[in-house]
């Protein structure tokens, strides 16, 4: 396959920052095709370790997650550099997620400069594949080594590849995508023996694909598991899925995780966002799964609570600070904070040095308890509208943190930090 016909069916999109649509049918079912002995692993592989891991979800014991590196946040390093800087320091997030293109490697000394400018935080660096590399494993051996030479004793993780079960993005089975991280896993080996590696790097509630990247005969090992884990687009966070909530479909994938011989347990949703309302083309899907702004700060809230209170996974990056379609700072005309950038920065000053206690659930009303610097703090919301009374022994701040004096408390969508006082 010459060049040409390796690059000429993929184009990338900048407006919603991923690859356009893959609209060349005839290319789609030949590359296929041509992988069907890979097809047919996957669904084999899955028909055994899905079933099993889940009989096994009940006997993974919870971690206790670091909660200062768990919030993450992604960001492009080629948009508005100097107030992104602002921005990060203002959120005041200790861990970031950054992309780097194989096919632009002419910016990775701007990328050096700015990962140097924010060597305080722990970076996770995304490495972008596109179907020029997934064919062509020399050229992919020298590149990983140029970015891994350029890097090294930078970048705390490399994710190896992402969303693999999506051809747009130049991978048309989980063995391609094996044969790619296994260059990688090599060279690590080889080479760069302090790297830090993650993969697997399947979107959505697709586990069959990552039963395969889990479980296979290359030989190759992982520091972690990426994951793009969306939850139903069209909806709350708390949405049921096949039966499955996020709660659930976090405890699976740690299990599959857990259970794999080739992982550490170690888990890391690399990306995660809603689409917003009327900002075609920028928005990543069509109009129908877009939300407003405000249930988008909702839902990004709840999503990061519902994670933390899993205790299985180690970090997650919100996709992305300033992104018009889905970010936190809408760009389209000069800069304008949503207001979710203020819940996001709210929830990290109140949750980073946070200790988990518990989640209580109840006719769909939760309770998230934790400590923050040795005050009980619980963390309400509720997809049926109530209310309660704001008694004397609580402190009340709204997700945005402002503080809340009501006598009656409307407690909905939007959660409410309530902080119980010791008793005089």
């Amino acid at each position: 396959m010459d060049e040409e016909r390796l690059k000429a069916p993929f184009k990338w999109d900048d407006y919603s920052d991923q690859p356009a649509q893959l609209k060349d049918s005839k290319y789609k079912k030949q590359m296929r095709k041509r992988e069907i002995l890979s097809l047919t692993k996957t669904i084999f592989t899955a028909l055994i370790i899905l079933p099993f891991s889940i009989i096994a979800m009940p006997f993974v014991k919870r971690k206790q997650i670091d909660s200062e590196s768990f919030f993450s946040m992604g960001v492009d390093y080629q948009r508005e550099p100097e107030l992104t800087l602002e921005l990060l320091k203002e959120l005041d997030v200790n861990r970031i997620l950054l992309r780097i293109k194989l096919w632009e490697l002419e910016t990775i000394d701007e990328l050096k400069s700015f990962i140097l400018k924010n060597k305080n935080k722990k970076i996770i660096l995304k490495i972008l594949q596109d179907r020029e590399h997934v064919e062509d494993l020399e050229l992919l051996q020298k590149d990983l080594r140029v970015i891994f030479k350029t890097f090294d004793g930078l970048v705390d993780i490399y994710e190896i590849g992402s969303t693999i079960n999506r051809a747009k993005w130049g991978f048309f089975s989980v063995d391609e995508y094996n044969r790619f991280y296994k260059v990688a896993y090599d060279l690590k080996t080889e080479e760069f023996p302090d790297a830090k590696l993650i993969g697997s790097g399947v979107i959505d509630f697709e586990y069959h694909f990552t039963a395969h990247t889990l479980f296979n005969f290359f030989k190759y090992h992982y520091d972690g598991v990426a994951s793009l884990l969306y939850v139903d687009r069209r909806g709350a966070p708390e949405n049921v899925q096949m039966g499955f909530t996020l709660a659930d479909k976090i405890a699976w994938l740690s299990t599959m995780v857990w259970v794999s011989p080739k992982s550490e347990h170690s888990l890391h949703i690399t990306e995660v966002n809603w689409p917003i309302a009327g900002t075609a083309p920028y928005a990543p899907t069509s109009e129908y799964e877009c939300i407003s702004e405000e249930l988008y700060a909702d839902f990004m809230l709840r999503y990061h609570l519902l994670s933390f209170a899993s205790q299985q996974v180690n970090s997650l990056s919100w996709h992305q600070l300033i992104a018009p379609g889905y970010g936190l700072v809408d760009s389209r005309n000069g800069i304008r904070k949503r207001s979710a950038f203020d819940t996001y920065k709210f929830m990290i000053q109140t949750l980073k040095h946070a200790q988990f206690l518990r989640l209580d659930i109840k006719r769909d009303y939760y309770i998230l308890q934790c400590l923050v610097n040795n005050r009980l703090l619980q963390i309400h919301w509720t997809l049926k509208p109530t209310t309660l009374r704001n008694e004397d022994f609580f402190e009340v701040y709204s997700m945005n943190g402002k503080l809340i004096k009501n006598e009656t408390l409307e407690i909905g969508s939007s959660p409410l930090y309530i902080y119980i006082k010791e008793a005089v």
